[in-house]
């Protein structure tokens, strides 16, 4: 059975990508591209593909719109694409078929499409799927408190500590060090965990051991073979970690 799929994703080069690892599966014979959430909508009415693989954040109408648009009972089965935080991971967890985190692997790649088409060829789409990206869409559509105050330890009281004053978190064992101005403070937190608590339109991961407030940068500054140093207003110089470019520049439109 030759399959039709939809890739849709405003970035050019992360459709290129998806589409060159969809060429490798023989069952795949139709690959269709849409540059956003109105013509993903357009195209998954007029041509119903098998499979959507369909990028959460897209400007004007983003993944959640377009399931809106075409109706969640008669969506086909959804990978997501998504550079969402830690608390919407739960989530595509609970209620999507499957999702894929930028930047994602061809290994993760490769599982989540195995998934997907066992999925289609056991007929356990229908109503089910229908019934998870209602509560999906749901769950997400709820509003959600971020951290605004962490109390941290100064001369033997605790003290809270504004999270807008933060410059940036690195990682430190089973503790996080937070850096305001030329201050540090030691907190028992796993890097994780406090990710998932920050408003990922304020702090980002750039490294495994590094959550930068995007307010603190002052410049970025590309080197060879694509690296990047980030400059915060603070003197401080950090390293982007390859893993973490693609959302990293995704924000800066770079």
């Amino acid at each position: 059975m030759s399959l039709r799929v939809l890739v849709a994703d405003d970035e050019p080069l992360a459709r290129a990508r998806i589409r060159r690892l969809l060429e490798g599966e023989p069952r795949i014979s139709t690959i269709d591209e849409a540059r956003s959430g109105t013509e993903a909508a357009r195209l998954i009415v007029e041509r119903r593909p098998a499979l959507v693989f369909l990028d959460v954040q897209m400007p004007k109408t983003d993944g959640f719109g377009v399931i809106e648009h075409v109706g969640a009972d008669r969506m086909p089965p959804v990978i997501f694409v998504t550079a969402y935080d830690q608390y919407a991971l739960q989530a595509f967890e609970v209620h999507a078929l499957d999702y894929l985190l930028k930047p994602f692997t061809q290994e993760r790649f490769a599982a989540a499409l195995a998934r997907a088409l066992a999925t289609i060829d056991g007929g356990t789409v229908g109503e089910s799927l229908g019934a998870k990206l209602h509560a999906l869409v749901h769950q997400l559509s709820q509003p959600r408190a971020y951290l605004e105050r962490i109390a941290v330890t100064l001369g033997g009281r605790l003290v809270p500590l504004r999270v807008a004053d933060i410059d940036w978190i690195a990682s430190a064992g089973k503790y996080i060090l937070l850096h305001t101005g030329s201050a540090e403070h030691l907190v028992r937190e796993s890097m994780q965990s406090i990710e998932g608590k920050l408003d990922p339109r304020r702090f980002v991961r750039i490294h495994r051991q590094a959550i930068v407030n995007l307010d603190r940068i002052a410049e970025i500054q590309p080197m060879f073979h694509g690296e990047c140093a980030i400059l915060l207003k603070t003197g401080a110089r950090l390293m982007l970690g390859r893993a973490y470019r693609e959302r990293f520049h995704a924000i800066f439109n770079v």
